[in-house]
């Protein structure tokens, strides 16, 4: 199965990666040759940068979204389709494709140099234009204010060759000096963004289904073809692309191109199933692992988290039995460890977490299982538009073996009373097991990558824990004095993060010992007790009631929290949001 990268080359061919702008038209018979000529080297000349900063500032300014919209379709409308391509990501607040393994690594430290060499200003000046703006993007264009750029104006190539240049270089200094140089030809908006991208905090009021919305109005396409093709492509860029040439539907799920996993609903209340959907339900345990999507072609197979991180090699037990399968498939499961028949506590398990290679001896201490409980693609065909019920004969089809095994299901046909009866039942079964709680799945439903509807339910009522992001971080008392142990988090509301609470217990001492080292690492500003720390650590918090309180930016207080755990396999995009709160605390 053959993955369309590009768009149709002049004699049918493919062409991947970036595609160059189609030649402009010449007529049979050119008045003058020489200004043809020009007309085409212009064709290919990138745009301004400050073109593209102008409108995401429009973005940025109106918190409507039609608004947003109009801005983001003008401006794309107007670009060739090598730049329509670097827009696109950059919008997305990513440097590249979402498919793309490559990554930045340019840290606070580099920033910070770089920012102050820029500016002129010192630590302490941007310290307080931190605690003002709390967005590095921000602080950087309220440093370097009117300070003129140096050289020539930045293009949208320049900016892409950039972080092109920065994934490939090895080693702090190399990183440094590339960015120093872009961000000395940057106007201080220029700055912004650069920054705000390298930094991962591109918050402008603009998530990537507007932007679907505005590519697809640009265009005059279908918005869900035109997220079907973003989620199939992994790059926003190509689809804004494919958009423009009408050829969204080419797109086809690949092997080894890992797509966004579909998300459950939470459901506060057992009463609530019903309201969601009819019967029949098909219900499940919900696994406390690790989410993995699975992909095997011949004789290659891959894991990849809902990060889109090739994960594969932290559990190699796990290859042989896969790839004992014949045929070609993309499953949809869950990593963890079992013992005696339960599941291991994820606490026990994560010792495996952030390995790149695992020893023999952790290996066989705790083994890993895959539990897989969907079928994306079977032998060519793809599965996303068949109904769960189909997808689930295929899935349960596989010639599978010990460590690969199916998810505990079975089919309710009730209602009312007797359902709710039957869920409190197999709930408590359920966590008799291990597990976390219950899936309560529609049969009729399609798969819809990346996306959270109602045909997958959430039960976890005992548990009531939140994921949130750490901000702030405090050094520990008595035995735990020397370490970064109190973690401030903070709940998202749309683009911002709004802090809820602080927790300091529920760590092994092994871990705030890790994480100690990592905060300090990843420090914004040092106030002494209290350091401020790039807000990109998911943490789950337990806690026995939320309920209104003028303490904090979110409007909520929790009542005794802890933490239960770190979520390095959650991205900041994913976590809890305020109505999600606003819900808990009402019920």
């Amino acid at each position: 199965m053959d993955h369309v990268t590009g768009v149709p080359g002049p004699r049918g061919g493919r062409r991947s990666g970036r595609v160059e702008p189609p030649s402009a038209e010449i007529s049979e018979e050119p008045e003058n040759d020489q200004d043809d000529d020009e007309q085409l080297d212009q064709a290919h000349v990138s745009t301004s940068f400050a073109d593209w900063v102008s409108t995401a500032d429009a973005v940025r300014a109106t918190p409507k979204k039609l608004e947003k919209h109009a801005a983001l379709a003008r401006y794309l409308g107007t670009l060739d389709d090598s730049d329509l391509q670097i827009a696109a990501r950059l919008f997305a607040g990513a440097p590249f494709p979402r498919r793309d393994e490559r990554i930045l690594s340019v840290g606070w430290s580099a920033l910070s140099d770089v920012l102050l060499e820029r500016s002129g200003r010192n630590g302490g000046e941007m310290a307080e234009s931190y605690q003002r703006h709390a967005d590095l993007g921000d602080v950087a264009a309220d440093l370097i204010a009117e300070r003129a750029a140096a050289g020539d104006r930045l293009t949208l190539a320049d900016v892409a060759q950039t972080f092109d240049a920065i994934a490939a270089a090895r080693g702090v200094a190399p990183k440094r000096d590339l960015l120093r140089a872009t961000i000395a030809r940057a106007t201080a908006g220029e700055a912004r963004y650069i920054v705000k991208i390298v930094s991962g905090e591109t918050r402008i009021g603009l998530r990537e289904g507007l932007l679907e919305e505005a590519i697809a109005r640009a265009f005059g396409r279908d918005r869900e073809e035109v997220g079907r093709a973003n989620m199939l492509t992994g790059d926003i860029g190509e689809t804004a692309l494919r958009s423009k040439h009408g050829t969204l539907t080419e797109p086809t799920l690949a092997h080894f191109l890992p797509i966004g996993m579909m998300l459950a609903t939470p459901v506060l209340q057992l009463e609530e199933v019903e309201k969601r959907f009819p019967p029949p339900y098909i219900v499940e345990d919900k696994y406390d692992g690790i989410r993995a999507q699975v992909h095997k072609a011949g004789d290659r197979v891959e894991l990849y988290s809902r990060t889109f991180d090739r994960i594969t090699n932290r559990y190699p037990e796990l290859v042989e039995p896969l790839l004992a399968i014949p045929g070609t498939f993309v499953i949809d499961g869950e990593v963890l460890a079992f013992a005696e028949g339960r599941a291991v506590p994820f606490t026990d398990f994560q010792t495996r977490l952030g390995r790149k290679n695992v020893a023999e001896e952790l290996r066989t201490k705790m083994p890993s299982t895959l539990v897989a409980f969907d079928i994306l693609e079977r032998d060519g065909r793809a599965l996303l538009d068949a109904p769960f019920d189909e997808r689930q004969r295929i899935l349960r089809d596989l010639p599978i073996v010990p460590p690969v095994i199916f998810a505990e299901r079975q089919r309710l046909e009730l209602s009312g009373e007797e359902l709710v009866a039957t869920l409190n039942r197999e709930f408590t079964a359920a966590r008799e097991r291990g597990n976390e709680g219950l899936m309560v799945k529609d049969p009729r439903s399609p798969y819809r990558p990346g996306r959270r509807g109602m045909e997958w339910l959430k039960v976890k009522r005992p548990l009531r824990t939140i994921d949130v992001v750490v901000t702030a971080v405090e050094w520990g008392h008595g035995k735990r004095r020397g370490v970064l142990s109190d973690y401030t988090f903070a709940i998202r509301d749309g683009e911002r993060l709004l802090n809820i609470g602080k927790a300091y217990s529920g760590l092994t001492d092994k871990e705030i010992a890790e994480m100690t080292k990592y905060f300090l690492e990843h420090t914004i500003q040092d106030y002494g007790r209290v350091r401020t720390v790039v807000p990109d650590t998911v943490i789950e918090v337990a806690f026995d009631q939320i309920q209104p309180s003028d303490r904090h930016e979110s409007g909520y207080a929790m009542r005794f929290p802890r933490i239960a755990r770190l979520r390095p396999d959650k991205p900041v995009s994913e976590i809890d949001t305020l109505e999600t709160v606003r819900q808990i605390a009402g019920r």
